[in-house]
């Protein structure tokens, strides 16, 4: 089985969506900058698994979601769109998956998507749909840091393992673990039915929307919001009267008319 890519149509809708207006090469200044341009204008959310909707992973599903209907999506959404567009650029990519290893201590299903891209002999780990706490550029798949704005990573490992981690005041904090082992379309159709519907599932239960930018990265989790600056990071909860338009105006998320923002 095979991943589609976008037809020329979808990918000028999905640039515009994006507001990317450089040339499209496959090289590494072209991949930087369509990462950045995604990871800062399409949010991580998951409202529609709250309110019970199916999560489509078809290249048709996603583009009319994500770009034509101009809403956020978690991981299998935001890279399988991504990698999709940057085939149709000319990049050469790998679909990977990982095991999560933030905020936990025990070891976690394969349900995170990720994406080894390749540019001129060099192997990138590139992810749009790690949420607030991930990436905002590529970084090299290396033990090399690769500082982000205020944020630095880097990629440990070897053999095939590795590990994406954060660098914070303690150390080095470990976000997922993956092998460097292509994915197909089933392995991703099983993981997400995993995720958007099982009742151990963290996204069934509680209302997620994220979006980082090079100065501040927005948090919702629930109430609780949070805008992290790298060095200075501000929690606050939201009465129910300001979700509305803190979704719209910090995430660029408004459902459609007759549908309630869910409350978990």
């Amino acid at each position: 089985m095979s991943f589609p890519t976008l037809s020329d149509t979808q990918l000028s809708s999905y640039l515009r969506r994006i507001e990317f207006e450089g040339d499209l090469r496959a090289d590494l200044a072209t991949l930087d900058a369509l990462h950045l341009a995604h990871a800062t204008h399409i949010p991580f959310e998951n409202l529609d698994v709250l309110l019970r909707r199916p999560i489509r992973l078809d290249v048709d599903s996603l583009h009319a979601k994500l770009v034509g209907d101009r809403r956020g999506g978690y991981c299998f959404e935001h890279n399988l769109l991504f990698a999709a567009a940057l085939e149709k650029i000319g990049f050469a990519v790998t679909r990977l998956a990982g095991r999560v290893r933030y905020g936990t201590t025990v070891p976690r299903p394969r349900t995170h998507t990720l994406l080894l891209v390749e540019v001129d002999g060099a192997r990138w780990l590139a992810d749009v749909g790690f949420g607030a706490e991930g990436l905002l550029l590529p970084v090299p798949i290396s033990d090399a840091p690769a500082r982000q704005f205020a944020w630095t990573y880097r990629v440990a490992g070897r053999d095939g393992a590795f590990t994406l981690q954060s660098l914070r005041p303690s150390g080095w904090m470990d976000l997922y673990a993956f092998t460097l082992e292509a994915q197909q379309p089933p392995d991703y159709e099983m993981a997400n039915y995993f995720v958007s519907t099982h009742p151990d599932s963290p996204f069934v239960h509680m209302l997620t929307v994220q979006l980082p930018t090079p100065a501040v990265r927005y948090i919702l989790r629930g109430r609780a919001f949070t805008e992290d600056r790298g060095d200075e990071v501000a929690l606050r909860t939201l009465a129910d009267d300001e979700l509305a338009s803190v979704l719209i105006e910090t995430f660029g998320v408004e459902l459609p008319p007759g549908v309630a923002i869910p409350h978990s």
